[in-house]
């Protein structure tokens, strides 16, 4: 029983130390996916898509919820970020190259269709990120009609 207790303690301490180092924030000011959209042009409808379901993990820019002030959530939240910018960063886009883009492009295309993204425990707190039949549908045309572009060797306008 006293091991049990100070196990318990030990685990108590860890979390309250946990509290006071917290990972860095994803935040950036201005407008940090300006050249994403500027370049590929997408409609006012996909452009709240990728606002409400893509830009806070896969952006320089996360808007936190309040819970993400809390030690262990904080990290996981972090990890979840920095993983999804190592995939893809609309905020890097002019970084990438023609090919690359056509990738990426490809890569959001299936992550929807097989409805991978945006991931499942996003969507739990992050109800209007979910996204209908109507808009997958929508996205994949977008997304089809920019590779066309890139494919042919030119930035979309």
């Amino acid at each position: 029983m006293k091991l049990l207790k100070r196990i318990s303690l030990l685990v108590v301490v860890v979390f309250i130390a946990m509290q006071f180092f917290s990972p860095t924030k994803n935040v950036s000011p201005g407008n940090h996916t300006k050249v994403f959209i500027t370049e590929t042009n997408p409609t006012p409808e996909l452009q709240n898509i990728f606002e409400n379901s893509c830009y806070d993990c896969h952006s320089n820019n996360t808007e936190y919820p309040w819970y993400n002030n809390i030690a262990p959530i904080s990290y996981w939240m972090a990890n979840h970020v920095n993983e999804g910018k190592e995939h893809l960063n609309f905020s890097e886009w002019e970084k990438y190259s023609l090919d690359k883009k056509d990738h990426l492009l490809e890569e959001i295309e299936e992550e929807v269709i097989e409805g991978n993204m945006p991931l499942l425990e996003y969507t739990y707190t992050h109800g209007d990120a979910k996204l209908t039949e109507g808009q997958v549908n929508d996205l994949v045309e977008w997304v089809k009609q920019t590779r066309i572009i890139y494919q042919l060797g030119k930035q979309p306008k």
